[in-house]
Formats: structure tokens, C-alpha cells, sequence
């Protein structure tokens, strides 16, 4: 079998077309990444009349900051538990969704809006609904002994950020979930239903497994999420507390650098958290993707 292979004509052609998205990552990544790193090394005063180079001391004093220490833990459990929530939701749905015939578009279409709605928005509409003085829910969980209250509990304040954001993230998870599974043969499922195997197990024998390109590419995704993109959902929901109980690495890097005006910890703490997300995908892709199937 022949392969078909393009051949461009002109050797520049190539370059020209690669050119616009090349020049948007140099614009928008790669300058903006490395001026956090030069002022990773600075020290600069709140006016940004004066720096000063300091080495490594912006980070020797983060990693012993307390504070800095609970908040990557915190965004540990954050990240675990979005992850989790927001991709078994995804899959219950994409499952059910993919066991409807007739209308399977308008479920799948209902099911996508809350993709389009800004992390802000998803943020304040999850504010009002917890909020303990006009929110419906917690009349609802009050019925139920729950006394709550995200304004000084941090633990309450920890679960609603985590629904806020997982919320925000099903329907991302949802349509490549949707995808993958009408992408495997049916003819599978009913041989293996032949053979006398019910639904779970010809789920989780045959279906899930056939999934696995699919569940690890959006664990990549879901976890540089968290890392990245909650800001807007914690600033409007929580602001970070109530006593910092909810403050991510994410929104410490904001806290620091544009609020308290400490340039230099701030773009050692963003350095930090790029570290820390490369890491993970190193490993994602040096261990967990062993187990995928292709």
C-alpha cells in the first residue's frame, strides 16, 4: 500500500504557514515566561523604581514560607478532587448520553453549555447558590443537619470552589468522552453480551479499556486546568479564604504579586508552578501512559 505524502513546492511555504502560530507562542508564552523568570532573580520595590538581583533568594524564601507550603497541599486535594469529580460525572453522562438514539444531539447540546460560560460567571453563579444568607442550597442542607456556611468554614469553602470548577469542566470532559465511546464498534459490546456478560462488567472489560487514550489525554488537560485556568472561579466565589483555606498556588501567585506588589516571589512562585505542571506531564506520560491502549 502506497502512502500519499504532501510535497510543497515552494520550500518557504512550510515556515510561512507555521510563521502565525509561532509568532503567537514567542508573543504570548514564551517572552512573558521568561520575563518571570528574569524577575524570579530580582527584588523590586512596589513603585518599580529600583531592583536588585538576588540570586535564589526569592525562592529560598518561599519554600520555607509556611504559607507557600499549605498552599501546594491545598491545591493538591484541589486538583485530586476536580480531577476526579469533574471526568466521573463527565463519563457517567457520556455513557448515558450514548445509550440514547433519537435524541442524542439535543442532550449532547445541553450538556455543552456550561463550557461557554467564563470561570467568573460559573464562580458567581455557585456563589449565590451556597451563599448562606440568599442561596437556596443551604436552606436544602439544612434540612439535612448542615449548617453551612463557606464564609467561615474552610473546609465548606475548600468543596464549593471544587464544584464551582469541576462544574465549569464536565462538559470540556463530557464531548471527548461522547466521542470516544461512539468510536468504539458495537459490535464488541454484543459479542461480549453474547457471551453472557452484563453491562458493568462489559463496561469496564471492554469499553473503559478502549477509552484509555481518551481518559489520559484529559487528565493532562484537567490537571493543567487546575493548575491554571480556576483563578477566576476562586477570586469570585471565595477570594482566596476564609483564612487562606482556599488559597491555591494559582491564586497565591496573584495575591503576592498584584495585590501585596511582591513582583519577585510572585514570578519565583509562577516559575514554581510551570515546574510543577511539566513535571506532572513528564510523568503522565513517562508512567500512566504505559497502561493506555492505542
Amino acid at each position: 500500500m502506497q502512502t500519499k505524502r504532501s510535497i510543497f513546492t515552494n520550500r518557504w511555504l512550510p515556515y510561512a504557514l507555521l510563521a502565525p502560530q509561532l509568532v503567537i507562542t514567542a508573543i504570548f508564552f514564551l517572552w512573558p515566561a521568561s520575563q518571570a523568570v528574569k524577575s524570579s532573580f530580582e527584588r523590586e520595590d512596589p513603585f518599580g523604581f529600583r531592583t536588585t538581583f538576588v540570586w535564589f533568594e526569592n525562592y529560598t524564601r518561599i519554600l520555607s514560607d509556611p504559607s507557600y507550603l499549605n498552599a501546594l497541599g491545598r491545591t493538591a486535594v484541589f486538583a485530586v478532587s476536580v480531577t476526579v469529580l469533574s471526568m466521573g460525572f463527565a463519563l457517567l453522562l457520556a455513557v448515558c448520553v450514548d445509550r440514547i438514539l433519537r435524541t442524542a444531539k439535543v442532550y449532547t447540546t445541553l450538556l455543552v453549555w456550561p463550557y461557554a460560560v467564563a470561570p467568573v460567571v460559573a464562580g458567581v453563579l455557585w456563589w449565590f447558590l451556597f451563599n448562606p444568607t440568599i442561596g437556596l442550597l443551604p436552606y436544602v442542607l439544612e434540612w439535612f443537619g448542615i449548617d453551612w456556611n463557606h464564609r467561615v468554614d474552610g473546609t465548606q469553602a475548600m468543596t464549593l470552589i471544587t464544584i464551582a470548577a469541576a462544574w465549569k469542566q464536565i462538559s470540556y470532559n463530557f464531548l471527548f468522552f461522547v466521542a470516544g465511546l461512539q468510536s468504539i464498534p458495537a459490535s464488541l459490546s454484543e459479542a461480549a453480551s453474547i457471551d453472557g456478560a452484563g453491562p458493568f462488567k462489559r463496561f469496564w472489560t471492554i469499553v473503559f479499556p478502549l477509552l484509555s487514550p481518551t481518559t489520559f489525554f484529559l487528565l493532562i488537560i484537567n490537571i493543567n486546568y487546575v493548575m491554571f485556568e480556576t483563578f477566576g472561579v476562586i477570586d469570585a466565589t471565595t477570594g482566596g479564604g476564609p483564612g487562606q483555606s482556599t488559597m491555591t498556588l494559582v491564586y497565591k501567585v496573584y495575591t503576592d504579586g498584584v495585590a501585596g506588589l511582591n513582583i519577585g516571589s510572585s514570578s519565583a512562585q509562577s516559575v514554581l508552578l510551570m515546574g510543577i505542571v511539566i513535571i506532572l506531564t513528564f510523568i503522565q506520560f513517562r508512567y500512566v501512559e504505559r497502561r493506555v491502549n492505542y
